[in-house]
């Protein structure tokens, strides 16, 4: 698959691991399975582990568990990763009846860099500085330690250690964190204030086309919807989408990314003709928000939700990741409480003498599509009530009889949810 890339740093995934260490016959009371992300492969052979695996079983996790892996675009001259400039000891097995000596060690990264992760040396000897790399500060976020994976508790080990899961903090608005599948450790069996970290990645929807104003073209109502549409894409990462008739295996292979495509477009929400000599009002009323159920059987189905934060599921293959989409792109800028149902939206026009006035509102369909182009889930529908856009014929107020009364056209636009919507051309 082609890499992810966030500014300068290039994410990949592998499903392959070297075993490392298991904690049989230590008679520690929980089970524990080291394992080293593999980056032989062709494909992945420019790429570093961030650190190693921890599960809390002693089963094979080939082919059953995914993880990040990373690379600098610049393969020459590039800053985003470094290997650390050391290590310190965290724990050792001595003493534990193990069947095999493991110790685990701390990367120490450079100035401006992070660690990602605890390294397992072989034997007790210091891992490779070629075992790891550190990320470059700017790529990451601030982590939360997660729960415990293991502790040597019962192992009979000379020092105490646990070791805990890291997961991501709620993205901000285009951002998605994505948890590096890595392993902290402390010296003791509370959990601990260690700083960890996520890996970054952009969400954007660049706007492809501007959605050009409706106009009036006579004193006929115009027809309900629009021709006129523009679109808009924003790429999701696979490990977002839980795909409900794909593995996590098979998500990778055969749809590394996932395109939520909204398509917008104008719906009449009003008409009005006025043939008398003086302005008179017009009161319309139509609905804003979702229309129908779909939005919450897109999250239900896929865990993609379009006005909020949303994390990864406990799909045994996705990684654990936080990712919100940006709010121009879901229309939630305004009012998050539109999502969740449709309300009404009353819009008072004064029409102009010997005028007609049309109302629209922007209506947008969100669509999740493969990268074959087959849909997942349902469509979903918006109409955006932040803005009714008007059009009147003839677009400049013709001359006023000599007892006409002159007026301008004011829009007044009242919606339930919101505490002011009034709008004023």
């Amino acid at each position: 698959m082609k890499p992810l890339q966030f500014n300068d740093l290039l994410i990949n995934f592998t499903s392959e691991f070297l075993p490392l260490w298991s904690d049989k016959g230590s008679g520690a009371h929980k089970d524990v399975g080291l394992w080293r992300p593999s980056t032989t492969s062709d494909a992945l052979s420019a790429f570093f582990s961030l650190g190693d695996i921890a599960v809390d079983h002693h089963s094979n996790i080939n082919q059953s568990k995914i993880v990040a892996v990373v690379s600098d675009a610049n393969k020459v001259d590039g800053t985003a990763l470094r290997p650390p400039i050391d290590y310190q000891l965290v724990w050792h097995d001595e003493s534990t009846g193990a069947l095999r000596n493991l110790s685990i060690w701390r990367p120490l990264p450079p100035q401006g860099y992070v660690a990602m992760g605890l390294v397992c040396g072989v034997e007790y000897d210091k891992p490779s500085p070629n075992a790891v790399r550190c990320v470059r500060a700017d790529l990451v976020k601030p982590g939360q330690v997660g729960d415990m994976i293991w502790s040597d508790e019962g192992s009979g080990a000379l020092n105490d250690l646990s070791t805990w899961s890291i997961t991501p903090p709620a993205a901000s608005a285009g951002e998605i964190y994505l948890a590096p599948s890595t392993f902290t450790g402390s010296e003791s069996y509370a959990k601990p204030n260690l700083p960890v970290y996520s890996l970054r990645l952009a969400l954007a929807a660049p706007l492809r086309d501007t959605l050009p104003q409706p106009v009036l073209s006579g004193y006929e109502a115009p027809t309900p919807e629009g021709a006129t549409t523009t679109y808009q894409v924003c790429e999701l990462p696979w490990f977002t989408v839980n795909d409900p008739t794909l593995t996590g295996i098979a998500q990778l292979q055969t749809s590394p990314t996932y395109q939520l495509e909204r398509t917008d477009r104008h719906v009449l929400v009003g008409f009005e003709h006025n043939t008398e000599a003086t302005s008179r009002p017009s009161m319309w009323t139509a609905a804003k928000g979702t229309i129908g159920e779909n939005a919450k059987a897109l999250a239900v189905e896929t865990g993609v939700e379009l006005s909020k934060p949303w994390p990864a599921s406990t799909h045994p293959f996705e990684l654990g990741f936080s990712a919100h989409l940006e709010r121009d792109f879901t229309h939630s800028q305004r009012s998050v409480k539109g999502w969740s149902h449709s309300s009404p939206l009353e819009i008072i026009a004064y029409v102009a003498p010997r005028s007609a006035i049309a109302g629209y509102l922007v209506q947008s369909e969100y669509r999740l599509l493969r990268l074959d182009g087959s849909q997942v889930s349902t469509t979903v529908s918006y109409n955006n009530g932040d803005h009714v856009y008007m059009s009147q014929y003839p677009a400049v107020e013709p001359l006023p009889d000599e007892n006409a009364v002159h007026a301008q056209t004011p829009l007044e636009v009242t919606g339930y949810d919101l505490i002011d919507e009034t709008l004023t051309p």
